[in-house]
């Protein structure tokens, strides 16, 4: 498959994730082309009996379960190929082969053999079971004949039978990653074209197993002519806007970053988020923070500056000095009308912003006060979790209200105008332009008191180099994950910018070659 940028978009053109109907509209546009749509199948097929021969020798019995759609016209082909190679077939279907489509039917009519009836007892005896009852358009939940299929695939995968799943596993929404009910756990999955959003949002992921993208002649043109707005958060989505160090760049070039404190007690936030900034490229950082926090904070800070400022009347004197060009408020500073003031204040100075944690509960139930506040603002960027974006969002029931994450973070970034950050293992980044990226790279001990802060911190260090909202939160949501994987188990929050060095060494080489 090419990896070439496709002209049209600014987007690589691997970095783009299709919703099934995204993936439905590249196969109607490319058999309006002159590929038929039965050579696209059989490469699907084809594909998907490779990936079934690259793991089990001939003579392994192979069962095939097939479902009533193009997905199960797959499976009839991989059935097909499998045979020919010398591999022991069965196959079953759901559903009657009258009502199979016509591209379907030609490929059961290919196949020539036994067709089953779908049932629990059919699974029984398999080494190996392609599961091609239902892709990635599954948007309901199953019941009925489906649901007791899709049960009888999942119980074999779950009694140790290897599932290679065509698209999706079945009883995965390809849109929300959500479980309609049931779902299989592939052991590995084939997918055409390009991944589709519920291979990475969870639970999807976790059912998804090994991927595999197999190119069946949906060119690159094809998916840009389509302009997806979904994104795999990888290099290839926002390197072309990383900054690197100029070398006849001095330290005012990367900006200057400001990190607001809490009191004396709750210092280590904004310490981290300081930090991390640092270690994220930006040329200076100063914490601020009230007379009394000042002695604990230039106690632990060494190359980050330290200045005094008393709520937002201070913070508002500090911003008068035109080179503070990024500013963060929220990690440690208290929830309530003084740490609003500051966000306010911060937004009328016009720099760009990040807002986490307690910025964002003082404003719990008011999203629409925060909208008008961050109007002004240049470039911001909010990065709630989970509680805390339901504390915004508790009057905005469209929004909390949209199952798909993808869409709801997507709406949320629309009615604050701020690129929304939504963490968790599925960490979902969103602009308001509709653009949004799903990250997958965090592995599971990055959940550490403090990670969030230095998240933040990254974000922050990256808009004060002048990098775009969307790219600067969706690197460093992408970078925040493989610090945590450099490091491994036993991270704690004060490892992962230690590591940034590592990855930048290696981030920095890959964009110098090209």
């Amino acid at each position: 498959m090419s990896n070439k940028k496709a002209s049209e978009t600014d987007q690589p053109a691997m970095a783009e994730l299709l919703t099934p109907s995204e993936m439905a509209e590249a196969d109607r546009r490319t058999i309006a082309g002159s590929t038929p749509g039965i050579a696209l199948m059989e490469r699907a097929g084809r594909a998907v009996a490779d990936r079934v021969a690259a793991r089990h020798p001939p003579g392994t019995r192979i069962f095939v379960a097939c479902g009533p759609g193009n997905n199960g016209g797959d499976g009839f082909v991989a059935a097909r190929v499998l045979r020919e190679r010398g591999y022991p077939v069965r196959l079953a279907l759901l559903g009657s082969r009258e009502a199979l489509s016509s591209d379907a039917a030609d490929a059961a009519r290919q196949w020539g053999g036994e067709v089953e009836s779908m049932n629990a007892a059919a699974v029984r005896g398999a080494g190996a079971i392609v599961d091609a009852l239902f892709g990635a358009g599954l948007s309901r939940p199953l019941t009925g004949l489906a649901l007791a299929a899709v049960e009888a695939v999942a119980r074999a995968a779950d009694a140790g039978v290897p599932v290679i799943a065509v698209d999706l596993p079945s009883g995965i929404d390809g849109t929300s990653g959500e479980v309609q009910g049931v779902a299989v756990r592939a052991f590995e999955t084939v997918t055409f074209c390009r991944r589709k959003p519920g291979h990475l949002l969870m639970p999807g992921r976790l059912h998804t197993g090994k991927l595999w993208i197999a190119d069946i002649g949906i060119s690159d043109a094809t998916v840009a002519s389509i302009f997806p707005k979904t994104f795999a958060d990888e290099p290839p989505l926002w390197r072309a806007h990383f900054p690197i160090p100029r070398p006849d760049g001095h330290k005012y070039h990367r900006g200057h970053a400001l990190v607001g404190s809490g009191p004396m007690h709750a210092t280590g936030a904004a310490r981290l988020a300081a930090r991390a900034a640092l270690r994220a490229g930006a040329g200076l950082v100063t914490v601020f923070a009230d007379k009394a926090a000042i002695p604990v904070l230039a106690a632990n800070l060494t190359a980050v500056m330290v200045r005094e400022a008393k709520g937002a009347t201070g913070l508002a004197k500090l911003l008068s000095d035109q080179r503070f060009n990024a500013v963060l408020l929220g990690p440690g500073q208290g929830v309530g009308s003084v740490t609003r003031a500051l966000v306010i204040a911060a937004a009328k100075a016009k720099r760009s912003l990040v807002l986490d944690a307690d910025a964002l509960t003082s404003f719990e139930g008011k999203a629409a006060e925060l909208a008008k506040v961050l109007a002004a603002v240049p470039a911001a960027v909010v990065t709630p979790h989970e509680g805390e974006f339901k504390r915004l969002f508790n009057r905005e029931s469209q929004v909390l209200g949209t199952e798909s994450k993808v869409e709801k973070v997507r709406l949320s970034a629309k009615r604050l105008g701020a690129v929304v950050v939504l963490k968790g293992p599925d960490t979902v980044i969103a602009s308001p332009d509709g653009r949004a990226a799903v990250a997958h790279n965090a592995p599971a001990w990055l959940a550490t008191a403090g990670a969030g802060d230095v998240l933040a911190g990254f974000i922050l260090g990256l808009l004060a180099q002048g990098m775009r909202a969307f790219e600067a939160a969706a690197a460093a949501v992408w970078l925040h994950g493989e610090c945590a994987r450099e490091f491994g188990p036993g991270l704690i929050a004060e490892d992962l910018a230690e590591n940034l060095p590592r990855i930048y060494r290696r981030l920095f080489e890959d964009r110098t070659r090209e």
